[in-house]
């Protein structure tokens, strides 16, 4: 089931997070947390981590063609 994209802001609570009432989530639905948090006295080894771990809308067939997409060769 794929629900719209709606947004909600939590705590995290014994490790848990807890979202406001009347946040019915049915049981199962994916999520991601992005942590509110600042973050600038973090070490660069995390600060770098989270650059390189950010999305990337990149095409499907971006592995196979990498080439293509870099450097502009033709497509396999």
């Amino acid at each position: 089931m794929h629900l719209p994209a709606m947004s909600y802001t939590g705590k995290v609570e014994n490790g848990v997070i807890v979202l406001p009432p009347g946040s019915n989530l049915p049981e199962g639905t994916s999520v991601e947390v992005v942590p509110l948090d600042d973050l600038r006295d973090a070490p660069d080894f995390v600060k770098a981590a989270l650059r390189l771990a950010r999305p990337r809308h990149w095409p499907t067939d971006f592995a196979l063609n990498h080439a293509h997409y870099t450097k502009g060769e033709p497509r396999k």
